[in-house]
C-alpha cells in the first residue's frame, strides 16, 4: 500500500532545508511550508517531527493519505 504523508508548518522554509528534512518535498501555501513524502515508516516520521520541535516551528497538521489508485488496482 502506498501512503503519502503531508506535514504543514507555520513558517516559510526554502529548498535549502530539503536535506535537513531527509529529502522530503517542500512546497508552500502563503506562509505555510508543506513537507511531503511517500511510504514513510513510523521512525522516519517521528524523526521529522522531532526536528520540527527542535527548531521550535509551529506544527499545523500531519496527514497520512492512502493512495486510492493502488486500492483500485487490487
Amino acid at each position: 500500500m502506498s501512503e503519502k504523508t503531508i506535514i504543514k508548518i507555520k513558517a516559510h522554509l526554502d529548498e535549502s532545508w530539503k536535506e535537513w528534512f531527509d529529502g522530503m518535498e517542500i512546497s508552500h501555501e502563503g506562509d505555510i511550508t508543506i513537507l511531503s513524502g511517500e511510504n514513510m515508516d513510523k521512525a522516519f516520521l517521528h524523526g521529522i517531527l522531532n526536528r520540527i520541535r527542535d527548531l521550535n516551528l509551529k506544527l499545523i497538521s500531519v496527514d497520512i493519505l492512502d493512495d486510492p489508485e493502488n486500492k483500485l488496482a487490487k
